[in-house]
């Protein structure tokens, strides 16, 4: 799965970087400790030159290149939901839902395991960290951040829904009901 995301300029705004680069505020943070908290945060409108003016003069280009090279590694991590069904066919994979009890109950993935504080014990301590493991969310954001942190803990098949149960829904199984968050 590839697409061509637009050119990081020293000149675009945060806002404007996580709507091409959705990853970019956890790809700063691991790093550069930035965005992951009220001390290192940033506005919206604030521009990477400025943010890497303000965190110890940092390299623009380094922390553009970390960026792109981090977006690449995000989409090696994300499945389609084709790929998904043909994994759930063949009974190789496990399927974590990390939305809200309230969605995962009125619209699920068959098979798909509601994730909680008590699962991630058990799946941190238990489950064997080269089998298969796909998160899903309602669009594929949170999931990312919850596979990277799998990934971060040594899983190493571990993947995210492309586009979360949304996707599913309009590509594999349109009864499940799709819906919105305000």
């Amino acid at each position: 799965m590839t697409t061509t995301a637009a050119p990081v300029q020293p000149d675009t705004t945060m806002r404007e970087l996580l709507e091409v680069y959705p990853g970019a505020q956890r790809a700063l943070f691991k790093k550069y400790h930035i965005g992951g908290c009220s001390s290192c945060g940033f506005q919206p409108e604030e521009t990477l030159t400025q943010l890497c003016a303000r965190n110890n003069n940092l390299s623009v280009d380094e922390v553009i290149e970390h960026i792109q090279t981090s977006h690449e590694a995000d989409l090696k991590m994300q499945i389609s939901p084709g790929e998904l069904s043909r994994l759930l066919e063949s009974g190789s994979v496990k399927l974590l839902d990390v939305r809200t009890r309230e969605e995962f109950e009125a619209a699920r993935i068959e098979g798909a395991v509601l994730f909680t504080q008590e699962l991630m014990q058990e799946v941190l301590s238990r489950w064997n960290p080269d089998g298969a493991m796909v998160i899903v969310d309602h669009q594929g954001a949170r999931s990312m951040d919850a596979a990277a942190f799998f990934a971060g803990h040594g899983f190493t098949n571990v993947r995210s829904l492309s586009g979360g149960i949304d996707a599913w829904s309009v590509e594999i199984d349109p009864s499940i009901p799709r819906y919105h968050l305000e």
